[in-house]
């Protein structure tokens, strides 16, 4: 059975992401879309597929639907991160600041599924480039 964050865990990794990851002076922990993340999680629980088709659909939802006003990538690697390893998967991808450019590749739907997966199975993606 597959575990899901709640709505209340998201928000508290937006908190912990922007408290531990500063980047800007301006950053603050803001809900500013409150729909956004319970559709996300249940879009993700009726996601047809397997763990990591779920957790591509969370890593996704949150950077693109920008449920808050700072730290929607951060809060999503954090998500994702939390996501797998609660469904007993590891986690591979380095926890360094490099992982920026990627997230910013989600973003922009630079990276395909497959792509995306392989980076949350392995830990490697190819680089971003605008």
């Amino acid at each position: 059975m597959v575990e899901y964050p709640t709505s209340e865990k998201i928000v508290e990794f937006n908190i912990l992401a922007l408290s531990i990851i500063k980047v800007k002076k301006a950053d603050q922990p803001k809900l500013i879309n409150t729909y956004a993340i319970p559709l996300i999680l249940k879009g993700c629980q009726e996601l047809k597929g397997d763990v990591y088709d779920k957790a591509i659909f969370l890593l996704k939802g949150i950077i693109q639907h920008h449920p808050f006003a700072s730290g929607n990538r951060r809060t999503a690697f954090i998500v994702t991160k939390d996501f797998l390893t609660l469904n007993g998967l590891p986690w591979k991808i380095p926890d360094e600041p490099g992982q920026a450019r990627a997230l910013q590749g989600v973003r922009e739907n630079y990276y395909s599924i497959e792509e995306i997966r392989g980076w949350l199975k392995n830990g490697k993606i190819r680089t971003f480039e605008r």
